[in-house]
């Protein structure tokens, strides 16, 4: 597994969010086939939220994890609340409110799960996704989110990295990009039948930056699966990009040569562009991003924090923009 240092890069404590929130959240033990979890054996987070108060239970805090490892990821740093994180989302297939995903997407149907593999690598075809992403490989990595509309959180997030997922698909030397596509499902996903976007939700990355070590596919956080509305059952974590290119539930991956459409460059370009990294020096068109909301805050003194280049991961990332126009490769 996986396991980091400390770098300089991770939060101050004056800028992240109080710990005593999500410390009194009980990790509920139920689990699918009846086994419980060992406390010792799940990650720092899950066994911290197994220590507090009993509260009614949630449905989405069950959990199907046996062993989640544990990493360095964010150690230092304090999480947003699980009730902020599952209720204040951009999940557009159900709605365009921030409130929308978590109150319509109860009924997305999440097992059984299949993500189609195509274009140039060796393995191509439909896979389930439990034989994808093995448990056994299961890290907790608590990561900063910064959405491009300038506010912020900080998530514990369930998963494997994304290098070691798709090497297993041997891509060819001609699969210079990496396309993911979204579910396209109307029945069960209501945002879809409008046409506000042109679905299904599609993103991309250059084939090294889904090989940098910090990319990553999440099927949980704090400690439990994902819930509905934060991208069940797998989705996208890059948490040097803006949130918009981290694309949740994800049913088709294809490894191909050119740099593919995505879902926002398309229908907005000179506002958001393929690359999408968190850069305080180059504005949005209608909004200054040198500083975000870091959530939860309050109305009439909310928690401002400068923003980072790179969201604070520089010391990993830049290296794969060296020599790039930044503010012309937005």
């Amino acid at each position: 597994m996986l396991i980091r240092n400390k770098k300089a890069s991770d939060c101050s404590e004056s800028q992240i969010t109080d710990e005593s929130v999500y410390l009194n959240r009980r990790q509920f033990m139920k689990v699918t086939g009846g086994v419980v979890l060992g406390v010792g054996n799940i990650g720092h987070v899950a066994a911290a939220l197994q220590e507090g108060n009993p509260l009614s239970p949630s449905p989405s805090l069950k959990s199907s994890f046996q062993n989640i490892v544990e990493t360095a990821y964010g150690r230092s740093e304090k999480v947003s609340p699980y009730d902020v994180a599952t209720s204040y989302n951009n999940f557009y297939e159900f709605g365009y409110g921030k409130s929308d995903p978590k109150e319509k997407s109860s009924q997305l149907q999440t097992r059984p799960w299949t993500i189609t593999v195509e274009g140039e690598a060796g393995k191509t075809g439909v896979f389930d996704l439990d034989d994808i992403i093995k448990e056994s490989l299961l890290e907790e990595r608590i990561y900063r989110l910064r959405c491009v509309e300038a506010w912020s959180m900080v998530i514990p997030w369930v998963g494997v990295s994304l290098a070691t997922v798709l090497k297993r698909f041997d891509p060819t030397s001609k699969a210079k990009y990496v396309y993911f596509e979204t579910l396209y499902d109307p029945k069960q996903m209501p945002g879809q039948r409008g046409n506000g976007l042109d679905w299904p939700y599609r993103e991309g990355l250059r084939i090294d930056e889904a090989m940098n070590p910090l990319a990553m596919l999440a099927v949980g956080m704090y400690g439990s699966i994902l819930p509905n509305q934060n991208g069940a059952p797998v989705r996208l974590v890059l948490p040097w990009k803006y949130g918009f290119k981290s694309i949740k539930s994800i049913v088709k991956i294809r490894f191909v040569e050119t740099m593919p459409e995505t879902t926002w460059s398309l229908l907005a370009p000179s506002e958001y562009g393929f690359y999408a990294n968190v850069n305080p020096n180059v504005d949005h068109p209608r909004w200054s991003q040198k500083q975000e909301r870091r959530l939860p805050g309050g109305v009439l003194f909310p928690n401002v924090v400068e923003t980072k280049m790179f969201n604070g991961y520089e010391e990993d990332v830049a290296s794969l923009y060296a020599g790039m126009d930044l503010k012309r490769f937005y």
